[in-house]
């Protein structure tokens, strides 16, 4: 385990840039021409991301990314 001190400046750049790749990783989940098994590396890199925003962001925050799998499911 590895443990990371920082301030609120540097939380709200974390917050922010774990939030963009996030909503591109979301935005190309819908692209139908990208390849399923591609499309499964993008969740599991999108898994990885959602852990760390966990640690950074507040609750609420989380909340509007999670993913819903059966609400994707029916969008696709």
């Amino acid at each position: 385990m590895l443990g990371i001190l920082i301030n609120q400046k540097e939380q709200k750049e974390m917050q922010y840039l774990i939030k963009r790749e996030m909503d591109e990783i979301l935005f190309d989940l819908k692209d139908n021409r990208i390849d399923h098994i591609v499309k499964r590396a993008m969740e599991e890199r999108y898994k990885i991301l959602f852990t760390l925003f966990k640690r950074v962001a507040a609750p609420n925050e989380c909340m509007k990314y999670m993913l819903n799998k059966q609400r994707r499911e029916r969008k696709g």
